[in-house]
């Protein structure tokens, strides 16, 4: 059991690491555009614009954060 316990928290530590808000928003783009992508919808632009929006909330969470 211990062992169990070990492997969940590598895996959340792997996947969350120090900010759970890239990783939520991470999952919900991917999830996003998969849906959206099997409707037929060329939705390859929606990536680097979520990256970029989920990147700078982080940066600003993490410099107010640190104020």
């Amino acid at each position: 059991m211990k062992l169990l316990a070990q492997f969940g928290r590598f895996w959340y530590d792997f996947l969350v690491g120090d900010d759970w808000r890239l990783a939520i928003g991470v999952a919900v783009t991917v999830a996003g555009v998969f849906f959206v992508a099997r409707h037929g919808v060329n939705a390859w632009w929606l990536l680097p614009v979520a990256v970029a929006l989920v990147l700078t909330i982080s940066v600003a969470h993490g410099v107010h954060r640190h104020e």
